[in-house]
C-alpha cells in the first residue's frame, strides 16, 4: 500500500472513529499533533518525549487526541479504553497506542 493510499484510509478511520466519539459516547475531543517534522521528532527523542524516529506523525497517519468527559479533560488510560477498541474495529491497520507496553491512550495510527 503506498503512503498516499495509508493517509486515505487514516483520514476515513479518523472520520469514523471522531462520528463514533460524538454520535454514541459522552465524549468530546480537540486535537493534539496529526504531522510533525522530522526536526520535532528529533527534538522529542531529544527531551525523552518519544522514543522512536519512526513515528506515524511524520507521515501524517497518526493524531493524538485530547480527551474530554463532562468537559474535563481525561488523562487516565481507562477513559480512552472506548476509543481504543472501536479504533481497532475500523481496520486491521489501525494501531491504538493504549496496547503499547509504554501507553500513548490519545494515539490513534495507521500502520
Amino acid at each position: 500500500m503506498r503512503l498516499s493510499e495509508k493517509q486515505r484510509l487514516f483520514s476515513k478511520c479518523l472520520e469514523a472513529l471522531l462520528r463514533h466519539i460524538h454520535d454514541n459516547l459522552e465524549y468530546e475531543v480537540t486535537f493534539g499533533e496529526v504531522y510533525r517534522t522530522k526536526y520535532q521528532q528529533e527534538e522529542y527523542m531529544r527531551l525523552g518525549k518519544s522514543w522512536t524516529m519512526n513515528s506515524k506523525h511524520l507521515e501524517r497517519r497518526a493524531v493524538d487526541l485530547n480527551l474530554f468527559i463532562g468537559g474535563r479533560y481525561q488523562m487516565k488510560h481507562d477513559a480512552y479504553i472506548p476509543l481504543g477498541e472501536y479504533w481497532k474495529t475500523l481496520h486491521e491497520k489501525c494501531v491504538w497506542g493504549g496496547d503499547w507496553t509504554q501507553r500513548d491512550s490519545g494515539h490513534f495510527e495507521i500502520k
